[in-house]
């Protein structure tokens, strides 16, 4: 006789608000590097809540064009500049009917004096409204320029990862990180290497990944951020944030806004896999 099947576990009522817009699309970016051609369809046919903006270095701004869908709504861009930059490329999405400028990132702060150049700069020219994040420096001045942000309203960048080992921080850095921007009430969203769900080591390359559902429970408890950037039980994990209401859901991304994935398939599937998302889920 065959055993019946498992049935699967119920959605969280919480799973709305853990996930919406969590996923920026960093398609073009490594390890995936997809070209234009094929990233910017791929995000336009992107429906449902789960997708931030599409993530876009103002260098590359001129190939967008020729991708676009015209009938369609604009694409949401998180714009990857330079201070400098931004006023130019800023206007030119602005003046772009088919271009929205939902976020900004802008390059990593070297220490206090220029992460308040950097405050200047954006204030002068983005709208005090919109998600701006300021990549923060892995050196002893990152305390300084979060110093420089802390009552800014913007936000910190943290690098996660990269093509390169030394670009993922070790579990007690990024622990140290998270708790300096929750300490100045600074949210933060984080770069490169997040995945999938749980920290592990990658069979091919050896680098050891954060995990993004490690990253979102540290956002929530900042004091055992260390403890939580360990956890390698999937399944113990899921059913924490199981028992997590919609109030404490939203709570702890209004702390991690959200990461750029360079594959939106990966952490969905995740997430499916997990329980946390329905198996029909679409993008």
């Amino acid at each position: 006789m065959t055993a019946p099947a498992t049935p699967p576990l119920p959605v969280p009522p919480a799973a709305e608000e853990l996930f919406a817009r969590f996923f920026d699309d960093a398609a073009l970016f490594p390890p995936g590097n997809a070209t234009m051609a094929t990233a910017v369809p791929a995000h336009l046919a992107f429906r449902g809540g789960l997708v931030g903006p599409f993530v876009l270095p103002a260098s590359r701004l001129a190939e967008v064009d020729v991708h676009l869908d015209r009938s369609g709504p604009p694409l949401d861009l998180a714009l990857i500049a330079a201070p400098a930059d931004l006023p130019a490329a800023a206007g030119a999405i602005a003046d772009h009917p088919g271009l929205r400028l939902a976020a900004v990132e802008a390059t990593v702060a070297v220490d206090a004096a220029q992460a308040r150049s950097t405050v200047r700069t954006l204030a002068a020219c983005l709208p005090p409204d919109l998600p701006v994040a300021v990549e923060i420096p892995r050196t002893g001045g990152r305390d300084e320029v979060l110093d420089a942000l802390a009552g800014t309203g913007l936000r910190a960048k943290l690098r996660t990862g990269g093509v390169r080992a030394d670009l993922f921080p070790p579990v007690g850095e990024l622990a140290a990180t998270i708790r300096a921007c929750v300490d100045r009430g600074i949210a933060f969203k984080c770069t490169a290497g997040l995945h999938h769900a749980i920290q592990h080591t990658d069979p091919v390359t050896g680098f050891h990944h954060h995990g993004f559902l490690n990253v979102l429970l540290a956002a929530d408890e900042p004091s055992r951020a260390a403890d939580h950037l360990a956890r390698t039980d999937a399944a113990e994990v899921a059913a924490e944030l199981r028992t997590w209401s919609p109030t404490r859901a939203a709570r702890a991304r209004e702390v991690f806004t959200s990461f750029g994935t360079c594959d939106i398939g990966d952490p969905i599937h995740d997430l499916v896999h997990l329980g946390l998302l329905p198996e029909r889920i679409t993008a």
